[in-house]
Order: C-alpha cells, then structure tokens, then sequence
C-alpha cells in the first residue's frame, strides 16, 4: 500500500510539473541521408546538413530557420514563466552594486581602474597621475563606444612606455577575432592604425611606436603568426616576426614584467617553447629561449640576475622550479631551486625585485607560497576556509613589495587583499558589495569526498543555505567542467543567492580531467581515460544521493562547454540519475569536430581528445560522444543552450544533438534549445544582459521544482 502511494504521488508530481511547461508542439528536424565512413566504420549522420558556417553552406537558411523554431518553441513552453524570469532577472540585478569601482593598479607613475555608473552596461577605463587625489582622465568610454552594438567587448589594454599611447583590442561580434586600435592620450583621437583578425593582446617594445601582436587564421581561429606594427604604417605592411608551423600549438605574445624582454610563447597541451628580444630593441631577430622538447612543458620569469624556470622535465609531473643564467638558457645550465613533490602541483610564479611568490596547490586547495630573494626565508598565507579560490591579482609593479591577490569562496565575495611581504600584514582593499543584505553566516558550507568505481576520492564542495534538511528531498544542482587541466574552485556569486534562497543546495564536483588534485588528475582524465571525467561525476552525483543531500527526483546537473560534453555523456550513461540538465555551449559532436581541421580550435587539442584519424582515437572518441550515443530511451529534462557566433563550440554541434534526442528519446520530458542570435561563446557583453540567461536557467529548475515565485 505505501508503495502505492509513493507511486501516485510521483505520478501526480510528473504530471504537475508537465502542466507548469506550456505544452507545444515541438520542432521536427529535416533528415538527409549521410554517412561516415572511416576506419571500416560506417555512421548515419541524418542531421549532417545543418553543418554550416555563418551561410556559407547550402543549408543555411534552413538552419537559421530551425534555430528560430527551436526559440519559438521554447519561448512556448516556457511562456507561462516569463514574469517568473523577468522577477529573477530584477531579484539579481539589484544586488549587483551598479556604480562602482574598482580598486586601482599602480604602474609606471599612473593608478589605473575601471568604474560603472547606474544603468550602463558597461565601464569607463581610468587613471590618476601619481595619486589617487589627482585628476581624472578618462581613457576609454566603453559604455559610448557600445552604442549601437548588440555585442562590444574591448580587452589588451597595454600603455606604451611614455603614458601616451593606448593600445587595445575591440570585438563586435563574440567571434574573438579582435581589431587592435591606438588612443593617443594627448590628442584624445584614436589613430588610423586598425589592426585586424587579432588574438586582441597588443604588447608595446619600449620604443613607444612598436607593437607586436598575434594574428588569426580567417577560417581556423588560430593563433598562427606573431607580427610587429610600427605606428603611423599600414597594418597590411606588418613584418612577420615567427610563424608557428604545429597546428597543435597555440601562441601568443607580451613583455616581462621588468620590461626587460619581449616573448613570443608557443604552447600546446604536451610541450612549449620560448622565443625572446630585448625589449628596447625591436628590430630584433627573437631567439630560442629553449628548443621544444617532446612532452616538456616550460615557462620563463625573468628576475634582474637570472631567469627561474616552471617545468615538468625529467618526468616531473607536478613540475619543479629551476633557474638558469641570462646568457645561458638551455637546459644544460638549468638548476633546481624547488624539486617537485607527489602531493604538491607547482601553478605559477609572480616574481618582484625582492620576492617571489609561488602559487601551489595541496589537497585541492590554492596556497601561495612567499620566498625572499635575499635571505631565502619563506612562509605561506594562510586563509583559513575549507573550500576557497585565492590566485594573483594585478602585480604590475616589479620592485614592489605589495602583493596583490584575490580570495573568495561559496559564502565569500570577491575579495581583493594587498599583503605586505616584508611586515607580513594583509589589507582588504575591497570586498564585492551584495546589495539588498547578505550575511555569509545564514550559509553553510562543506567539502566532502566521493569514492569513486575505481577507487578514487573526488572533491565535492557544496553551499546551502542554514535550514537545509539532508533527508534526500532537497533540490541540489550539480556542476562540473572536468578538462583541459582547469581546477573549477569554489568562488561566490550573487546570482546563486536565488537557488539558494529557494531551498536548492549547489555543489561542485571536481572530477578528474580538471588538475584541482595535481598533474596527474587531469591526465587521468583526458584521451583515453577520458571516460574517467564522465563517471566521476555520476560516483559525485550517487554520492549526494545515498548521503541524502538529494533524491534522484531532485537531483539536477549543469555544464557548459567542454562541461557539456560531460552533461552529455551523463546523460547518456546514467539517464535516471537526473531529473534536469542544462547544457551550456555543449561540445558534443566530438568526432565529427575532431575530424574537420577547419573548424576553429581542432588541431590545438588533438593532445586533449585524441585525434580520430588513428584508429585507435576514433573508436575511443565514438564510446563517448554524446551524438553518437544516443538511443532509443528515456531522457531527463534538459535546457541545452548555444550561440550563432560561438567561436569555440560551433552552434550546429547542440542543434544536431537536440534534432537526434528529439527523434530517439521515448519520454515525454521538456527538451529545449535556445540559440542566442546575436552573442557567441561567453554570452552577453553587458553587466547585465547575460542575467537573462541566468533568470532562463533558474525558472527551468524552478519549474521542475514546481517552484513558481
């Protein structure tokens, strides 16, 4: 009899649930016949058609036309939410302080900062000359510079030697293919020297009118050439200083913090390689700092007598510190300062005229690790939470000895320190203002370890609010990114106040492909273990289940890129698991992407996902692809969001993913796609615009949740 009811009242939740989403009649994609043969393998691909760039393929209409059905639709079935989203929208904007600013940088004689006014979008980029009590100059007026333009984003910012000259990065269609333009300070007029189909990183030589800066590839988005501009020229007439030949490698280009040298890096997954000048002298040919060596990764910091060197060489999977003499920089003379160790990843250096300043991390966890130059004695900061984020913040200034950084964590906003390494004293300069009254007490958070199938114990951090009953009929909403050795910590946001607030417990699984437990947790979880990256976080996911921090029926997951591919492997492999996903710009289409060299970003990570034209790879690859695995079963509720002008995941990847799951899946749960028509990768531009999105996400879990104010 119990049984009987737990069954009806499920019934009668599924059924309440469906009634909240306007029903509609959903999209059916066109299917053409086409197939995939490679390595004797013969694939139907029926949704192949929408494969198009930007109208360039014959179908592009009929894509642009499916896309908008697919926004039409959702608009449909998530009608009866709008004021709910429009509600949301405001309940986050208005905790977001809209005039403010940042807390200023001193380089080179000028403090620099940003700061916003209430209603706009976007900033205004300003400095003072030799105090804060001085004048005013406003550089750049972004928020003027957006009129006009559903996308702006302006970036690069570097100052010639003399203050005069503004160099920076300007893109208008979220496509990250920037045009360099120059500000001359004194004038106030911007000069005619635009430089287009840029990386957006313009780096100075100390003679004030050379400019050095990486072009892209029109078709790939690759960064494949580094080129020098003398002001005043024609951009056409840009001398080409080196060309990377490895498809595999991205590079890139900027200026030590000593200004001593300029230098080109070329980098890709297994190994790098430095090039250098002197920046005073421009016209020089760049030399090899040290020649690529397979499976070796490097990285330069120039100090005044000496360079240190970040590396993995001789197997040093957590890398070790060495350093080596100005004039000789092969490994031959490379020494170790710090030798690496099992447990402890060595990240970065910051490096002042009488400190350095290592950033480490143990146990899952950021510690900053302060050395004195000069008699060698050290200690760490220590910061005292039990999930947190801290990295560098802006350090311009080589004879400081101030260091700036950065702290948050799931009950902590945004917080900007100054530490004083010679006295050892902090300063808070800033911490983010919550508006409308937040007291980080009411929310409690917790770091716990899931074991996994194989034995392993991945980090979960969570955040709920006080109140939060663990008797498994809590919402909870699960994140996870899972690669390219990037650590997901926990930080604080406002916007996660409104699930929060509204009973939802958030965690983090911090699974393997990503490096948050060392070297050797991302290669565990990248080419042929990348299925580790998938099962961890359905072990985190059972985990919050059996310890009662959800129930299967309230259990929710979120991703977006490279963490869609991972909602859609999920999905696939344990789709009873989850009551609702929501995959962000997903990457699912992963053989078919890996196999097409012209579509930005393929070759880079070849080191990452493998490369399907061996054998090996491709049927690798094929186990895990989330379009290719697709079956005739039930699905979960799933929100899959994308742009028309992603520049990293292209937008008919989720399109082709939706038209498949719609035609296979045999329940009756929401699927929607919404296609942003006017952004790409990263979203909205503006401050605000991008809470929109958020407002969609958040009404899609409410609804599930019969949650309805």
């Amino acid at each position: 009899m119990r049984k009987s009811i737990v069954i009806i009242s499920l019934f009668v939740y599924v059924l309440s649930v469906n009634a909240q989403f306007m029903k509609a009649k959903a999209p059916v994609a066109e299917k053409k016949e086409h197939w995939r043969i490679l390595h004797g393998d013969k694939v139907p691909d029926n949704y192949y058609w929408m494969y198009d760039f930007f109208g360039k393929g014959p179908d592009s209409t009929k894509v642009v036309d499916y896309l908008k059905e697919e926004n039409s639709y959702l608009d449909q079935v998530m009608g009866n939410t709008k004021q709910f989203q429009s509600d949301l929208f405001s309940e986050m904007k208005n905790r977001i302080k809209e005039k403010d600013e940042s807390v200023p940088v001193f380089k080179n004689g000028y403090f620099y900062y940003t700061r916003t006014e209430d209603g706009k979008q976007y900033y205004k980029y300003c400095r003072k000359k030799g105090s804060l009590n001085a004048k005013e100059e406003l550089l750049l007026d972004v928020d003027r510079m957006a009129e006009g333009h559903a996308y702006y984003s302006a970036t690069g910012f570097d100052m010639s030697e003399d203050n005069r000259y503004l160099a920076y990065g300007v893109d208008l269609v979220s496509r990250r293919q920037y045009t360099i333009m120059i500000k001359d300070l004194q004038t106030g007029q911007i000069l005619p020297d635009a430089i287009e189909n840029t990386q957006g990183d313009p780096c100075w030589a100390n003679d004030n009118k050379t400019i050095f800066y990486t072009a892209k590839n029109p078709v790939t988005l690759l960064s494949e050439k580094i080129k020098r501009h003398t002001m005043g020229k024609d951009a056409k007439t840009d001398v080409l200083v080196y060309e990377e030949t490895d498809k595999s490698n991205y590079i890139g280009v900027g200026k030590s913090k000593n200004n001593k040298y300029i230098f080109i890096v070329s980098q890709a997954t297994l190994s790098a390689e430095y090039r250098m000048i002197d920046a005073a002298r421009p016209s020089d040919t760049f030399q090899v700092f040290q020649a690529r060596m397979k499976d070796v990764l490097y990285s330069v910091t120039p100090l005044a007598d000496r360079f240190l060197i970040l590396t993995n060489m001789d197997e040093a999977k957590n890398f070790k510190l060495m350093e080596c003499p100005l004039d000789k920089t092969d490994t031959s003379s490379w020494k170790e300062v710090i030798p690496v160790r099992k447990e402890v990843l060595l990240q970065s250096v910051e490096e002042f005229s009488d400190f350095i300043v290592i950033n480490e991390r143990k146990d899952g966890l950021v510690k900053l690790r302060i050395r004195s130059l000069k008699d060698h004695s050290e200690h760490y900061l220590d910061f005292g939470e039990a999930a947190y984020t801290a990295n560098f913040g802006a350090n311009p200034e080589y004879s400081s000895t101030t260091m700036r950084y950065g702290y948050t964590s799931l009950t902590t906003p945004f917080s900007t320190f100054d530490y004083n390494m010679v006295t050892k004293v902090k300063t808070l300069k800033k911490q983010q203002e919550v508006l409308g009254g937040y007291d980080p007490k009411e929310y409690v958070t917790e770091r716990l370890y899931a074991k996994t199938k194989d034995g392993m114990k991945v980090p979960v951090s969570l955040v709920y609010k006080k109140g939060f009953k663990k008797d498994g009929n809590a919402p909870l909403l699960l994140y996870g990114y899972g690669s390219y050795g990037l650590s997901m910590d926990a930080s604080f946001t406002s916007t996660r106040l409104s699930l929060l607030n509204r009973g939802f417990v958030f965690a983090i699984a911090h699974i393997r492909g990503g490096q948050e437990m060392g070297r050797l947790w991302y290669e565990d979880g990248k080419l042929m273990k990348k299925i580790n990256t998938f099962t961890d976080f359905i072990d985190c996911g059972e985990f919050l289940v059996k310890e009662k921090y959800t129930g299967k029926q309230h259990l929710y997951a979120q991703g977006g890129s490279a963490g869609g591919l991972l909602m859609g492997a999920v999905v696939n492999m344990a789709p009873d698991l989850w009551n609702g996903i929501i995959a962000q710009v997903p990457f699912v289409d992963v053989v078919n992407t890996m196999l097409d060299e012209n579509i930005p970003l393929t070759t880079n990570e070849f080191d990452e996902w493998g490369n399907p034209k061996e054998k090996e790879a491709y049927f690798y690859m094929k186990s895990y692809s989330p379009y290719e695995n697709i079956e005739n079963k039930k699905y979960p509720n799933m929100l899959v969001t994308t742009g028309l002008h992603d520049s990293q995941v292209q937008y008919f990847e989720p399109a082709k993913w939706v038209a498949k799951l719609r035609e296979m899946k045999t329940d009756q749960n929401t699927l929607l796609l919404h296609t942003n028509m006017e952004f790409g990768h990263g979203g909205a531009s503006g401050r605000f615009d991008y809470l929109k999105d958020v407002a969609l996400n958040f009404a899609f879990l409410f609804t599930l949740e019969g949650i309805t104010k």
